[in-house]
């Protein structure tokens, strides 16, 4: 048979079962501590952490502030020397709109005193030519006995002006002049022969020859208007004369 339970044993099992539950929770106690302990380190490594970045957040806001500032600073410098040069170059556009405006004024004036003086300067020539003409051609046996001078046509198809016009009967010299003969002159007035009958047509039934003067005659430009079939006529001293030898054959238009 079993020994009966006392009120002791209850009493013991109860003071065991009293122990063991002091000493989980001492170790609990314990725990927690320690828990508790790591806790507040961690916090104060997280708050010391948080310090160190909060520092270094405010270090790179200060740089940046800092930058930031010398960035406008600079940006305020570049923009007033822009304003400075964007001022100096609209002062130098100004003057040399001005500048240009003088020039053109100048050229313009240049261009009309130029004009006019070989307006002037071809009068003068044609002076020493139309003079000279009938008897140079009298000696060729072109018997023209009247001159024109300034010829023009105003007809809208064929508009012309011959220098100078010498006539007789049925037979007519037109006469380009110029201060100085050049190969283009030459082939101008050889086209202006071309359709002068479209100018003038009441000369149509004439048997016209053309003639050129200068003064000066550029190189070899006398034997081109040979070989078209043109008179040559230039200065030789104080006075005209014909170039063309005596075995020329004029070109009849």
């Amino acid at each position: 048979m079993s020994e009966p339970v006392t009120i002791q044993d209850i009493y013991d099992l109860f003071r065991t079962s009293q122990q063991v539950a002091e000493q989980r929770s001492a170790a609990l106690d314990h725990q927690l501590a320690t828990f508790a302990a790591e806790a507040e380190q961690r916090s104060a490594a997280a708050e010391q952490r948080s310090a160190a970045l909060d520092h270094q957040l405010a270090t790179f806001a200060a740089e940046a502030e800092q930058r930031s500032a010398a960035l406008d600073h600079q940006l305020a410098e570049l923009a007033a020397k822009a304003e400075q040069r964007s001022a100096e170059a609209d002062r130098r556009a100004a003057e040399a709109e001005r500048r240009l405006a003088r020039i053109e004024r100048i050229a313009a004036q240049a261009n009309q005193e130029s004009a006019r003086l070989g307006e002037r300067w071809g009068q003068f020539v044609e002076n020493l030519v139309e003079p000279a003409v009938i008897q140079l051609f009298q000696e060729r046996g072109i018997g023209v006995q009247e001159t024109y001078r300034r010829m023009k046509s105003k007809r809208p198809t064929a508009p012309m002006e011959i220098d100078i016009f010498a006539i007789d009967g049925d037979v007519a010299v037109a006469i380009e002049v110029k201060s100085r003969l050049a190969r283009r002159d030459v082939e101008y007035f050889l086209e202006k022969l071309g359709r002068f009958k479209q100018s003038f047509i009441h000369f149509n039934d004439y048997q016209l020859y053309g003639a050129v003067a200068g003064i000066e005659i550029d190189e070899n430009v006398d034997r081109y208007a040979y070989q078209q079939g043109l008179f040559v006529i230039r200065q030789r001293g104080d006075a005209m004369e014909i170039a063309n030898d005596a075995t020329f054959q004029p070109t009849t238009w």
